[in-house]
């Protein structure tokens, strides 16, 4: 009997220990002291509808709140700078590497992409189709054909004015209009008009069905569209939630959310609106 008893006990022990890391496995995550998070991100990622899909995810993995703003990518940016928000989901790479290089954001990571595509009536005063961007901002502004641009220092219209500028063109006149709104709205404004703008696709993909636009230029790799996440710096700006913002961040690049990322749309547009990135190498991207 002892003999058992000296059996049984390094085995009761055992069974003891695993039940304790189970239940400690079971237990659900600890929550957050300060819950809520402020992103501030560009308006492609409100008017696709990716934000309403991922964010319910990330708040029920996570306990955090997340509060966002959908602006133009300038602003969203410029919230940044001024610590007005914890995390960035913006697509101007350019302007980020600023704030990148600044040390107002840190942990800045490769998300997704997708592409612009400069849209307009299926008539196509401007004999645009098939034509790359550049020739077919010369053909726009050529035949004064009404253009609306977001004007509103977003990575769209950053994109816009870059084309421009490859193109040779300043654009003025009552042809050349600004909206100062969102992606969507701006969609919405050139339809009225059956004018031409720059759109990423997804935003377009999710306003196609209620628009008469086309696409008539696509497939530029100028055109490629890169989405990249960042936690604004708490070393500069106090009151940054830190551990919110490096939460929303490793939820963007996880292998699970990269997932829904690749998923997302096909249902209902036949095509996914963006492509996963994270890990990848941004140079090789659009090979």
């Amino acid at each position: 009997m002892k003999g058992k008893a000296k059996f049984l006990m390094p085995a009761l022990l055992l069974v003891l220990l695993v039940s304790l890391v189970l239940a400690g496995c079971n237990q659900a995550p600890q929550e957050p002291q300060n819950k809520d998070i402020i992103l501030a991100t560009t308006t492609s990622t409100q008017d696709s509808g990716l934000l309403d899909f991922l964010i319910p995810k990330f708040e029920e993995k996570t306990g955090y709140k997340v509060k966002p703003i959908a602006v133009g990518s300038g602003a969203a940016i410029a919230a940044g700078e001024k610590g007005e928000a914890d995390v960035l989901l913006t697509h101007a790479p350019a302007d980020e590497k600023k704030i990148v290089d600044s040390g107002a954001v840190v942990n800045y990571q490769l998300v997704m992409h997708n592409d612009f595509i400069v849209i307009g009536p299926a008539t196509d005063p401007a004999k645009i189709k098939g034509s790359n961007a550049v020739d077919s901002f010369k053909k726009i502004a050529a035949a004064k054909a009404t253009f609306v641009s977001r004007g509103d220092n977003s990575g769209t219209h950053s994109k816009e004015k870059a084309i421009w500028k490859e193109a040779g063109i300043t654009p003025e006149g009552t042809w050349y209009q600004q909206s100062g709104t969102g992606m969507g709205a701006t969609i919405n404004i050139a339809n009225e008009k059956l004018g031409y703008t720059l759109s990423d696709r997804a935003t377009y993909l999710a306003q196609k069905k209620n628009i008469k636009l086309e696409i008539l230029s696509e497939g530029d790799k100028s055109l490629l569209n890169i989405y990249h996440v960042m936690q604004v710096n708490q070393e500069k700006f106090a009151k940054v939630n830190k551990e919110g913002g490096k939460a929303f961040v490793d939820f963007m690049i996880s292998a699970e959310t990269q997932k829904l990322i690749s998923e997302f749309g096909k249902d209902k547009y036949g095509e996914p609106l963006f492509f996963p990135d994270a890990g990848k190498n941004e140079a090789d991207l659009g090979k």
